[in-house]
């Protein structure tokens, strides 16, 4: 019995050890993964692969040809930091040199190590190591960059979701990249404010496009929802232009229109900042009017005041706010942008808006390398 105890106890033992391994070994691949820990695992495994590669091109270079070894590099310059990146190199310099002394000087066949094999493989370790050391001055690791990118893509579409309307109204919105890109210098923040009675909706578009324009607008986009339905109405963009004024970009400037509306009566005020005007469909005589308001750029001057112009949507009206994108163009000026704006939206006076916005922005501006944005409010 006490052997067969004893025997339990080991058994119990390894057990417990195989169990604290495989903890281990999965919080080492998770905080790896994370960007959290160490890149050991990756390395040794590289490490690895090196001689493996080297035993396949002595024994076959036909299949495994000594170029192979830009493999791990590859690799390693991807997962590994700069110091372990050093330790990976040694070891493919070491298998270079053992390729060529078996296989035999490079004039006695096409599979011998050649100096062009030898520039490719350091030419590739250098770009590998200015890549590593990129990273590790972001002090982002690549395997959190890309989950980095998408959060924040996400957290603009987010932020750019305009709220539910009661019934009776109806929203469409529309934001197009530059160039088919994930991130866009225009965006939305919207909130409703005051019991769910007032609708506030901030359309900005900072200066640049695309990804150049990207990580200002994400910031903008955070301080501006902040801002909005924190202060009155005519209090918001004095505010963002302080904002602005205080970032001191080089290229900071920004343009926006702010729609306040009561959704109850239809009553609404426009406040702009250098914006395009917004334009007003209406029911009766089937036409649209622009509703242009008075205000500086943002970011350009302190002390700026917004004037704002008012209006009133009656059931079947439409309002269209747009960013320049849509309308501005190298061959035609934004008179003729909106002229052509407004003659495709006439399509649908009859059959409704509902989904016009992305087909709006086609019809206009398909192919315009310009940030386009359109929102629609219609009162059904």
């Amino acid at each position: 019995m006490a052997s067969g105890a004893a025997a339990e106890t080991l058994t119990a033992r390894v057990r417990k050890a195989m169990h604290r391994a495989r903890i281990g070994v999965r919080k080492a691949m998770v905080d790896y993964f994370r960007g959290d820990g160490s890149d050991w695992v990756a390395l040794a495994a590289l490490l690895i692969s090196v001689p493996a590669i080297t035993g396949g091109t002595v024994w076959h270079p036909d299949w495994i040809a000594p170029a192979a070894l830009v493999l791990p590099i590859v690799a390693g310059g991807l997962l590994l930091r700069p110091s372990s990146l050093l330790a990976l190199y040694g070891t493919a310099a070491v298998a270079l040199i053992v390729e060529a002394a078996v296989l035999g000087p490079y004039e006695q066949g096409p599979h011998r190590i050649t100096p062009g094999t030898v520039l490719v493989v350091a030419a590739v370790g250098l770009f590998g190591l200015l890549i590593a050391q990129f990273r590790s001055r972001v002090g982002v690791p690549w395997r959190r960059g890309g989950t980095m990118l998408f959060d924040l893509r996400e957290r603009i579409r987010v932020q750019s979701a305009l709220p539910q309307l009661p019934p009776g109204w109806h929203r469409e919105m529309s934001l197009r990249p530059a160039g088919g890109q994930s991130f866009s210098g225009d965006f939305v923040v919207a909130s409703r404010t005051h019991g769910g009675h007032i609708l506030e909706v901030v359309l900005t578009d900072v200066s640049g496009k695309g990804m150049d324009a990207a990580s200002r607008a994400l910031l903008l986009s955070g301080a501006f929802g902040g801002l909005l339905g924190s202060l009155p109405p005519h209090a918001f963009l004095p505010a963002a232009n302080g904002y602005l004024l205080r970032q001191d970009w080089s290229e900071g400037f920004a343009t926006a229109i702010h729609l306040v509306l009561d959704l109850e009566s239809g009553d609404y005020e426009l406040f702009s900042a250098g914006h395009p005007p917004a334009l007003q469909l209406s029911a009766g005589s089937g036409r649209w009017e622009e509703k242009a308001a008075e205000g500086p750029l943002l970011g350009i001057m302190d002390g700026a005041h917004f004037d704002p112009t008012k209006g009133t949507l009656r059931p079947g009206d439409v309002l269209m706010l747009f960013t320049d994108g849509l309308v501005e163009a190298s061959d035609r000026d934004i008179a003729e942008g909106i002229d052509r704006l407004t003659g495709e939206a006439d399509r649908y006076v009859t059959s409704g808006f509902a989904g016009a916005a992305w087909h709006l922005i086609e019809a206009v501006a398909k192919d315009v390398h310009d940030d386009r944005a359109l929102l629609l409010i219609c009162r059904d």
